[in-house]
């Protein structure tokens, strides 16, 4: 099987070589770049065994780039703790939605309306969270959304399409993108959120898809690989209004 390979970064601006990926699966890292080849250079080195090569990179990519601390210890914090970063960030709070179902979701009253087919009135649906919403974006903050859809879609998934109706209505930016897309674009398969391009709040989910924790990340290369899919995202999602049409059209 086909290693599943992260790409984590390069010092070039030009030809994206040298750099560092990353195996998901195994942790494992693999470096990119140009190959020792120099008999005398190759004579020097120790220990290089058959079907194994030497590559030469600069030491800033191993800096930037390069595996951190792999056993330190995870910062997590509780769902009280990361509802109030929502009122603590200055500039941007943006998330990647990747799964597809939320428990938390099916237990509301209109997802039942909208699994009924009845038509679902989202005004003063969770008051707190849209005066939050509100209060932020007349402050000029921006809170944006990529959300990832199956094909065809799951019920989860319809319901949010129908649901950013509200978020659009208190200020958020609500866009989608196909799966395959995102697969391809080799998106985190995971939800999180990026506040500021300075501090990663990922999500954990139980495996009955509920939120349990949050992990927050701030390493600086980390950060910025998250930066980069939000990039990659936002360049290729389409607005949800024109994401909905496109389905009806593809369903009739």
């Amino acid at each position: 099987m086909a290693r599943r390979l992260r790409f984590n970064g390069t010092n070039s601006g030009n030809d994206g070589c040298p750099a560092v990926h990353e195996d998901i699966g195994t942790g494992e890292i693999i470096v990119q770049g140009p190959q020792l080849i120099d008999p005398a250079d190759v004579a020097q080195l120790q220990h290089l065994s058959d079907g194994e090569v030497a590559i030469v990179v600069p030491r800033d990519l191993l800096v930037d780039w390069g595996p951190k601390d792999v056993t330190r210890q995870a910062k997590t914090i509780d769902l009280d703790a990361f509802a109030k970063l929502f009122t603590t960030f200055r500039h941007t709070a943006w998330r990647l939605e990747a799964r597809g179902r939320y428990a938390s979701d099916e237990l509301t009253t209109t997802y039942a309306q909208f699994t009924r087919n009845e038509p679902v009135d989202w005004d003063d649906v969770d008051a707190q969270w849209c005066a939050n919403r509100r209060t932020q974006a007349a402050l000029g903050k921006r809170i944006e959304r990529v959300r990832i859809v199956d094909q065809p879609p799951t019920i989860g998934q319809l319901y949010l399409l129908d649901n950013a109706r509200r978020n659009s209505a208190v200020g958020e930016t609500i866009m989608n993108l196909w799966r395959r897309d995102a697969e391809e674009l080799n998106l985190p398969a995971e939800d999180f959120w990026i506040f500021d391009s300075r501090l990663v709040a990922r999500l954990n989910f139980d495996e009955a898809d509920n939120l349990v924790n949050v992990e927050l990340i701030t390493e600086p290369a980390e950060v910025v690989r998250y930066c980069m899919a939000r990039d990659a995202a936002m360049h290729h999602a389409i607005p949800y209004e024109k994401f909905a049409v496109a389905l009806t059209t593809k369903e009739q």
